[in-house]
C-alpha cells in the first residue's frame, strides 16, 4: 500500500493480485490520512519522515487487516500502529530542532556557516498534509502544529512525547492511550506529568494562530509581502516584533531583533532583492510563502526558500526561511522558476 498526494493505494500480494482489501476498507483508512500525517509529524519534526510513517502504518494495517476484529475503533487502532511506526524511527539520541535551540543569536555581519544535515532541522508541513477539511478541526489543531511546539516536544523522550500528544493533543483517554503503548493507565498518567514539566520549561511563550479572515492580521501579511519585494527594510522593520527571530535550516545561525534583521538582509541577504513571494495555502498552520530570488537570467527567479511567518498580535515575531528548495518547493507543489510574462 502506498500513500501518494494524500491518497491511499493498494499494494499487490507477490504473484501481482490485488490485495482484496474492499474498497470500503481503503476508503475508511483514507479518512484518518492527515491526522495520523500531523500525529506523525508532530511525534518526528519532518514532514518527509511523517509521509512516510504513514505509508508504513497503513502497510502494516492492510498486513494485519484480517486480525483487526474491531475490539477498539479503526481510529484508535491506526493510531496504535502509527505510534508504533514513529517509536521504531525515533529509536536514536538524534532530535530534530530549530536554529534557535541549538545557540546564541549571532551578529548580522558574522560569517555565514557551513549548512547542517537535513535530519537535524524542524522541517515545516503543508496545511494540506495536516488539516482535514472541517474548519473547526482545522481551528483546534493549529497551535499544536506551531513550528515552536512541534520543536518543544523534540526535548521529549519518544514514550512521553507519544503520551503528551496522545492525551493533550488528540484527547486520548489515559486507556486508549495505554492500549496503544501497551503500558498500564497509571504509568501513562506518571509519564505525562514528566512530559508536561518538560514542555513548560522548554516551550516558548505561545504567538498567535493565523486566521484568514482576520483583517488585520491578514493586512499585516500583505504589508509583509509588500515591504520584502521592494526590499524596503525601513518599512519592513516598522512590522517586526522587538525581539523578531530569522533563522535559515539549513544553517544554523540566527538573527534578533529588527534592526538587526534590516543589516543582515542588506549584507548576506542581499541577493533576496528583487525578491518574489507566492502565496501557499500555508504551512503548520501559519501563512507561508514560495520564496524566489532573482537568477541568472533576466526576467527569471529561482528558488530560494519556503518562508513562514509567525505573528504575535500586530507585528511578525519569526521569520522562518527553509533553504531546503530542491526538498520542499514539490512537496509545497511550486514551480522549479518563475519567468516574467512578455
Amino acid at each position: 500500500m502506498s500513500v501518494a498526494c494524500g491518497r491511499v493505494t493498494p499494494m499487490n500480494d507477490s504473484s501481482g493480485s490485488p490485495t482484496g482489501l474492499a474498497p470500503d476498507v481503503l476508503a475508511a483508512f483514507e479518512t484518518h490520512r492527515r491526522e495520523l500525517c500531523a500525529y506523525a509529524y508532530r511525534m518526528l519534526g519532518s514532514s518527509f519522515e511523517a509521509e512516510d510513517a504513514v505509508q508504513e502504518t497503513y502497510t502494516r494495517a492492510w498486513k494485519s487487516y484480517d486480525s483487526f476484529e474491531g475490539r477498539a475503533s479503526l481510529r484508535s487502532w491506526l493510531y496504535k500502529i502509527t505510534t508504533n511506526v514513529c517509536l521504531d524511527m525515533l529509536d536514536g539520541p538524534q532530535r530534530r530542532a530549530r536554529p534557535m535551540d541549538l545557540s546564541g543569536p549571532s551578529r548580522p555581519d558574522s560569517p555565514l556557516p557551513a549548512p547542517q544535515p537535513d535530519y537535524v532541522w524542524i522541517e515545516p508541513i503543508p496545511n494540506a498534509l495536516a488539516f482535514g477539511a472541517d474548519p473547526a478541526e482545522h481551528a483546534s489543531t493549529k497551535d499544536t502544529l506551531r513550528l515552536a511546539f512541534v520543536a518543544a516536544c523534540q526535548h521529549l523522550p519518544a514514550t512521553q512525547r507519544a503520551i503528551l500528544i496522545m492525551r493533550e493533543v488528540l484527547r486520548f483517554s489515559a486507556n486508549e492511550t495505554a492500549e496503544a503503548l501497551t503500558m498500564s493507565p497509571a504509568s501513562v498518567n506518571s509519564a505525562l506529568q514528566r512530559a508536561r514539566a518538560t514542555m513548560s520549561k522548554v516551550q516558548p511563550a505561545a504567538t498567535d494562530t493565523y486566521d484568514e479572515a482576520d483583517e488585520d492580521q491578514r493586512r499585516l501579511v500583505d504589508d509583509f509581502v509588500k515591504a520584502f519585494e521592494a526590499y524596503d527594510m525601513d518599512t519592513l522593520t516598522t512590522l517586526l516584533k522587538t525581539d523578531v527571530a530569522l533563522s535559515m535550516p539549513p544553517i544554523e545561525l540566527w538573527i534578533s531583533g529588527p534592526e538587526n534583521v534590516a543589516a543582515f538582509m542588506l549584507g548576506h541577504g542581499s541577493a533576496c532583492r528583487d525578491s518574489r513571494m507566492v502565496r501557499l495555502e500555508g504551512a503548520n498552520g501559519l501563512p507561508a510563502f514560495g520564496h524566489y530570488k532573482p537568477g541568472d537570467e533576466p526576467g527569471v527567479w529561482v528558488p530560494w526558500s519556503i518562508t513562514v511567518l509567525e505573528l504575535d498580535g500586530d507585528t511578525i515575531a519569526g521569520l522562518n526561511f527553509f533553504l531546503d528548495t530542491e526538498k520542499l518547493f514539490p512537496l509545497f507543489g511550486l514551480a522549479p522558476e518563475l519567468r516574467e510574462s512578455i
